[in-house]
């Protein structure tokens, strides 16, 4: 009895711990928030942030943290029932003419969860093409006139794919004026899916296949996948033979995949800088994509990993530029200042 109470007390003190954690200053909150795929309906419930808080102290600060599941809609519906049989039997009673209402209402809410089932599936779907056809555009085994429009269209899926997830997300202005569009516009530009669109809709106008331009995509689509299947397909046999070690990997190091992301973005802008010696430069995509590029060192979603990035690349360039080239220190620290403010 000694041991139950001291390991309830144990548990009671750990929740607390994890309820006054800094989420919000730890960046791994927010990727791992970013990837839970729940309806939008229920990311504003507290309770649903609060129990996924719960779980990400279990993951990433204490493993010996319990975490209580969290109470469904079918206990809380059976609490109602009996609540509501336990009242005098004269309140029990209804007219014949509610049962339809019920029914209708009992409809309702079947057709509401089944569209936001065909949501999800839909989301999934484009996600898995774009995987395949992402695959045929950076393979070099490829030809290259099947795999320039492999390239194209991958980044058009995925172009897709953060559209709606925005509009499911974030709706539509409020109304059609400029105030509203730029309160609209301010709530979603920092986002991981509106700098995805950018990214896509930037490559895909542009003249120059760069084939592992490709990378992110593919990442954010085996994301993605991954945790469709597991969330779906979990006791499939299948998942479990072929699939579920992979999912597992992708799901456990979001970072990893997210550093290779920031790795090759950065190296994209340089290689476009590079570009503009050749007959297929571009001034206009360049000066765009290094307003991304800031944008992406910035944002709290992606701005932890490119900070990350920049400072090895800082590193490794600055004893040789102080060494052999000190008159490119004033140019340096100019563009500094416009990166940074």
């Amino acid at each position: 009895m000694g041991d139950d109470g001291g390991g309830g007390d144990l548990q009671k003190e750990k929740r607390a711990a994890a309820a006054a954690y800094d989420y919000d200053g730890d960046a791994r909150w927010a990727a791992y928030w970013s990837n839970v795929l729940i309806p939008p309906h229920m990311s504003s419930r507290t309770d649903v942030v609060d129990h996924y808080k719960r779980k990400f102290y279990h993951r990433f600060i204490d493993p010996d943290f319990v975490v209580e599941a969290m109470p469904s809609a079918g206990s809380s519906q059976s609490a109602r029932t009996t609540r509501s049989s336990s009242t005098p039997t004269r309140e029990n009673a209804r007219p014949p003419s509610s049962a339809p209402s019920s029914g209708t209402s009992a409809a309702t809410e079947r057709s509401s969860s089944s569209l936001r089932l065909d949501k999800q599936t839909i989301h999934f779907s484009v996600n898995a093409w774009v995987l395949v056809v992402a695959l045929f555009g950076i393979l070099p085994l490829v030809p290259s006139n099947l795999s320039s429009k492999a390239f194209r269209l991958s980044l058009l899926g995925t172009a897709l794919s953060s559209s709606y997830s925005l509009y499911t997300l974030y709706g539509k202005p409020r109304a059609w004026n400029l105030p509203a569009v730029q309160t609209w516009l301010q709530s979603l530009v920092s986002t991981k899916d509106f700098i995805r669109f950018v990214y896509c809709i930037m490559l895909v106008w542009s003249r120059m296949n760069f084939k592992f331009a490709l990378v992110p995509v593919l990442c954010w689509a085996v994301e993605h996948v991954a945790k469709f299947l597991r969330v779906n397909f979990s006791r499939s046999l299948l998942y479990r033979r072929y699939l579920q070690k992979g999912c597992q990997w992708v799901e456990a190091n979001p970072s990893t995949l997210s550093l290779l992301c920031s790795n090759v973005e950065i190296a994209l802008g340089f290689l476009l800088i590079i570009s503009l010696v050749s007959w297929h430069r571009s001034i206009l995509l360049t000066f765009m994509y290094w307003q991304l590029l800031k944008l992406m060192y910035h944002a709290p979603t992606t701005g932890g990993h490119h900070r990350s990035v920049w400072a090895k690349i800082g590193r490794a360039i600055n004893p040789y530029v102080s060494r052999y080239a000190p008159f490119l220190d004033g140019p340096i620290s100019t563009v500094r200042r416009w990166w940074l403010r």
